[in-house]
């Protein structure tokens, strides 16, 4: 790790710049530290000297001779030159680094300035419970799971949450569904749940009930009396949709299993309706003059909040509906009555004329919890066990069981919303609500993870059967709505097929059951790897073979990498009955000159530098969230640990020196690299 060297010489620095040139601790300048273009210009370099010429009159040069005559000894630190531009170089103890790193397994970094250490809370996943998850899915849950991953990393306590609509239309939809087009009561879909895949059949339901209402508009009169009778707890219908959210989110949670992705809290949106979770917030609200009730107009009758000019983006009609308003119903013929000069909409409904409330109302009330601002609280019950073998717990209307205890949830300093780039405008709202209520910090601190839709490549819509269409366009887009699409399971199941395909070939007499567990292994990490490795804000088609493949920039040429370094160790202790424990014993007392003398030394060291910057870039990753920094990393890391692989003999290095400090190399390089995948939810498998 690195960050920890990085801390110490900002730390004595700062001291040094307090106390040489009396520059008080609130006035010093961003302490920035850089990394070298040239080995021989050090591993850190400090541009401070530049900063500091500006306020003191006199030459970066002369400063930074000063800083490194007066900086002394550093942990860590081998020795610390003036460059002739003004850098201060700072070139690290090679063999102390490796020697400490290799002796403390369990090594965690220090503090980040990146990330507050305060209680955070992660919402992500949240996929409507009417059928199965299909790819779009596993991105937003590869970013959250990846995110949770690499909070905890840095020693941020993180809640899990997976918002559950099951009062939303598209459950409502899968209602009508079972009730209109197949004449099914409770009993029916309860007994077809027990005999058939049931997130796929409603996928397929879910698809012919979309056709039926294109057919006849009128029947959408029937969709609007479903939800408001499973928002109103009215009839028979309320239970069937709490039956099929149930059984479509246990099917959900075994997707996402599959891919190492858990959950602390599943908060079920009408126990937000049950619990009058938006009444206290609505009332709240109206007191502090956040909403207001349009008397006049198209919107006569509505409840709405005044649009902040300051928004960042504008947002139209088409964006708001997004969110989950009914603006585009409400707008007069003359849209401009409720529009901005610059075409923005002024006002968002947040409870219509007939009472009902919208989709950023639930979303207010259920963000004002998450920061314990709401007064009340949900009761709990457990509902599934996690991977780890913890509880997956779930909200509820009324107590659980005496004798069940559960976890304090709510009440965080931070949220992440991991929510794609068309809810951008309703989070802005959310924002917005918080600051009107005088929640400055909760506002700045409501984080929207946003990232873009995923689609297939040519290639592989037709490998998967899909009808791509257009041969013109650059990818081929799906549709869970229309039932177009590719199920994550499925394209699970494909990826784990062709990678067993890809193991037996290189492994023939490989028995068929570890063929399997290798390549689930594998396709874990090709999916994961896929998901992460764009940048979030970009559109990615979706291609088999390139996530798959064993010598691009994907998941498994990562994970070949550290198999070819567990070899190494392998064979050591097969052959020579050398342990890596015994290696790492023999740091302490072999000479270092192997890692610090020569060009040799120096491409040792660039790998174990390379190694251990891993937190550094973990850094990096939630100061941008930028989560793709992490992926291109680690491929360059693997890419640099075959280079020296194919270079230098460790196995058959007769000299003792460099081959203990190859294999040293070699070993932090595969803790590092195994720790990395892990962040990215994916593991080594034990052959490839």
């Amino acid at each position: 790790m690195i960050l920890p060297i990085q801390q110490q010489v900002r730390a004595r620095l700062a001291e040094l710049l307090t106390r040489q040139y009396a520059i008080p601790p609130d006035e010093l300048p961003a302490l920035i530290i850089e990394a070298p273009p040239r080995r021989a210009f050090g591993d850190l370099a400090l541009p401070v000297a530049f900063e500091l010429a500006r306020r003191l009159g006199r030459s970066p040069r002369v400063i930074a001779q000063e800083i490194v005559n007066a900086l002394g000894r550093v942990d860590g630190v081998g020795r610390v030159t003036a460059a002739p531009n003004g850098y201060v170089n700072v070139f690290l103890d090679r063999a102390a680094l490796l020697r400490a790193r290799l002796a403390d397994d369990g090594q965690t970094p220090g503090p980040s300035s990146a990330v507050p250490r305060v209680k955070t809370i992660v919402e992500h996943t949240s996929i409507n419970p009417n059928k199965a998850a299909h790819i779009g899915h596993l991105r937003n849950a590869a970013l959250g799971d990846t995110l949770v991953r690499l909070l905890r990393f840095l020693g941020v306590p993180v809640e899990i949450q997976n918002y559950i609509d099951d009062t939303g239309v598209q459950v409502a939809d899968v209602v009508v569904g079972f009730r209109e087009l197949e004449d099914k009561t409770l009993t029916d879909v309860r007994d077809l749940a027990e005999d058939t895949r049931f997130d796929y059949y409603c996928w397929d339901l879910y698809a012919r009930v979309t056709e039926w209402y294109e057919a006849d508009k009128a029947r959408l009169t029937m969709r609007a009396a479903t939800l408001h009778a499973i928002e109103q707890g009215e009839g028979d219908a309320p239970a069937m949709a709490a039956f099929i959210a149930d059984r479509i989110v246990r099917a959900h949670l075994g997707t996402m299993g599959r891919l190492g992705v858990d959950y602390n809290l599943l908060t079920w949106e009408g126990d937000i309706l049950r619990l009058k979770f938006w009444t206290t917030a609505f009332e709240t609200l109206k007191q502090n003059g956040a909403v207001f009730l349009q008397p006049e107009g198209r919107l006569a009758g509505c409840w709405v909040m005044r649009i902040d000019e300051d928004l960042d983006a504008t947002a139209t009609a088409a964006e708001a509906d997004a969110a989950g308003g009914s603006v585009v119903q409400n707008l007069a013929e003359n849209p401009a009555e409720h529009l901005a000069d610059g075409g923005e909409l002024r006002e968002k409904v947040i409870v219509r004329s007939d009472g009902t409330v919208t989709y950023v109302g639930k979303d207010i009330a259920y963000q004002f919890w998450k920061f314990g601002l709401l007064g009340i609280d949900f009761h709990y019950r457990p509902f599934a066990s996690r991977g780890d073998g913890g509880t997956v717990w779930a909200t509820a209307t009324a107590p659980a069981d005496r004798g069940v205890a559960s976890p304090a949830f709510g009440r965080a300093e931070v949220t992440y919303n991991v929510i794609d780039t068309r809810q951008s405008y309703l989070q802005k709202l959310l924002k917005q609500a918080l600051k009107a209520m005088g929640h400055e910090q909760q506002a700045e601190r409501s984080i929207h993870f946003a990232y873009e839709m995923v689609a297939l490549s040519h290639r592989t819509a037709r490998e998967l059967g899909y009808q791509a269409g257009d041969e013109t366009k650059p990818f081929v887009e799906v549709s869970g709505r229309k039932g177009l699409g590719v199920k994550a399971d499925d394209l699970l199941d494909r990826l784990i097929e062709k990678a067993a395909e890809e193991v037996t070939r290189r492994n023939p007499g490989l028995a068929s059951e570890d063929t399997q567990r290798i390549a689930e292994v594998i396709g874990v990490a090709a999916l994961r790897y896929f998901m992460i490795k764009f940048s979030r804000t970009k559109i990615i088609a979706f291609d088999i073979d390139d996530a798959l493949s064993f010598e691009g920039e994907s998941g498994p040429y990562v994970q070949y990498a550290v198999v070819r370094a567990n070899n190494i160790f392998n064979k050591l202790r097969e052959r020579d009955g050398v342990s890596e424990e015994a290696i790492v014993d023999a740091l302490q007392t072999i000479p270092a000159t192997a890692l610090e003398e020569g060009p040799e030394a120096d491409e040792l060291w660039d790998l174990v530098l390379a190694s251990a910057r891993l937190d550094e870039v973990v850094e990096q990753a939630l100061r941008t969230l930028e989560l793709s920094v992490l992926a291109k990393y680690v491929f360059a890391v693997a890419q640099m640990f075959n280079a020296w692989y194919h270079k230098y003999q460790i196995l058959n290095e007769e000299r003792q020196e460099q081959r203990v400090w190859r294999a040293a190399a070699a070993s932090y390089f595969r803790r590092q690299m195994t720790r990395a995948l892990d962040l990215m939810g994916a593991t080594v498998p034990s052959r490839m």
